[in-house]
């Protein structure tokens, strides 16, 4: 069946997976609706160049430049093996969102590879977000730069985990963020390219974190996060993934790709302190990684 048959693309253009083609040279050919809606790019925007001209540019978990290299689909291509895989696709918007893919060669009718089908699936926990945030501006707990919660509406969960813990037992933690060289990005390129960081940073985190974490912004270019059911080593692995999520991303600011870090500091709640003192403790390791030399991860110690 082919693509202009009315019925076929239909189909494919409602389908809730987003779907695109690239010819043999990768560059992309078709582009879904939910595609778009997904990535943020309209099929206008990339029908006709190559996936990684500032438009998908996957990283995997470590933080490796996959459209430069041998990607699923370019492999798919080569070897006509299906592949699946769990990458981040650079948004429009400038951050990063968690996907799982499927490749699949296309074929003509000799049976001949003329390009590439990938099939990607949005892993975020979107709609959960969305919920949050017009349960927060009900209540003004929003920051409305971020679309994060609040300092306040931050400490008062806090408050509510130290007591779910308290009386439950209920290990949970803190994720210090920091965004490195922030000033710079107000001096070089000017506020509004500040607010922009900000809102790539904060998009970043929440696209990356599990429906029952929470993060806020906790005043300028930093942000905390609570992490639940967690202990000190538990930390790691959310703080690592935001924290390489952030290091993929980019805007784009006059024809300029701008590259955005964090440092991260964490902290596991020990029993019986304050909110001020986990939160002090977290602090204190984002300066270690400052000190360190920025873009890393820091857990506080135990005891």
């Amino acid at each position: 069946m082919k693509l202009e048959d009315e019925t076929y693309r239909r189909i494919v253009d409602n389908m809730y997976e987003g779907l695109y083609f690239v010819d043999t040279d990768r560059v992309i050919t078709y582009w879904n609706r939910a595609a778009e809606r997904i990535s943020g790019f309209s099929a206008e925007e990339v029908v006709g160049k190559h996936c990684h001209d500032n438009i998908l540019t996957h990283i995997d978990a470590n933080g490796t430049q996959l459209c430069m290299g041998l990607c699923p689909l370019a492999a798919t291509m080569q070897d006509r093996e299906l592949r699946e895989a769990e990458v981040f696709l650079h948004h429009k918007d400038g951050h990063r969102v968690p996907v799982a893919v499927r490749t699949s060669p296309l074929t003509n009718e000799d049976g001949a590879v003329i390009g590439g089908i990938e099939i990607f699936t949005d892993m975020s926990n979107r709609e959960a977000n969305l919920l949050r945030i017009r349960e927060l501006e009900e209540l003004a707990f929003l920051d409305t730069l971020t679309r994060l919660a609040n300092r306040a509406h931050v400490e008062k969960e806090l408050a509510t985990r130290i007591e779910e813990s308290r009386r439950y037992g209920m290990p949970f933690g803190v994720l210090f963020l920091d965004v490195d060289h922030f000033k710079a990005f107000n001096d070089t390129w000017g506020h509004e390219t500040g607010d922009q960081v900000l809102k790539v940073v904060a998009d970043t985190m929440t696209a990356n974190s599990r429906p029952f974490d929470s993060f806020g912004r906790w005043g300028g270019e930093e942000f905390l996060g609570i992490i639940r059911h967690v202990n000190r080593d538990g930390l790691v692995v959310p703080g690592e993934r935001i924290r390489r999520a952030i290091e993929g991303a980019y805007i784009i600011s006059n024809d300029e790709k701008i590259a955005v870090t964090v440092s991260l500091g964490g902290a596991a709640f020990r029993p019986g302190e304050s909110a001020a003192d986990l939160v002090r403790r977290a602090d204190e390791a984002l300066y270690a990684s400052k000190r360190a030399g920025r873009n890393r991860l820091t857990i506080a110690p135990e005891r």
